[in-house]
């Protein structure tokens, strides 16, 4: 999977197209990813020792990672990934600036 926790993405489909945010986490075997503040959804908690009020909750939905492209750090802008071996090590590399993503 291209998307690794802590990368700047930006949806490029779904309610929040055109919108950046964090990943907070990856599910590569589901091919998913959770995006900070995107794909809100709202879950019915039921009172508990931990929530002794319960209530309607608001939180982050996974998306598929295909509706979601990596921002380069660069130039701010949306790209595609390639990978290149550099050093032994298998690295991500952006199509548009061809500078190495991962440090």
């Amino acid at each position: 999977m291209y998307v690794k926790t802590g990368d700047k993405v930006k949806i490029i489909s779904g309610k929040d197209k055109g919108k950046e945010g964090i990943v907070l986490k990856a599910f590569p075997k589901k091919d998913r990813v959770v995006v900070e503040g995107m794909n809100m959804m709202k879950k019915h908690q039921k009172p508990n020792t931990a929530n002794p009020q319960g209530g309607i909750l608001t939180i982050e939905a996974p998306i598929h990672v295909s509706n979601v492209m990596l921002i380069d750090p660069k130039t701010g802008e949306p790209t595609r990934v390639g990978y290149k071996v550099e050093d032994g090590k298998k690295v991500r590399v952006s199509k548009k600036t061809g500078e190495v993503l991962d440090k």
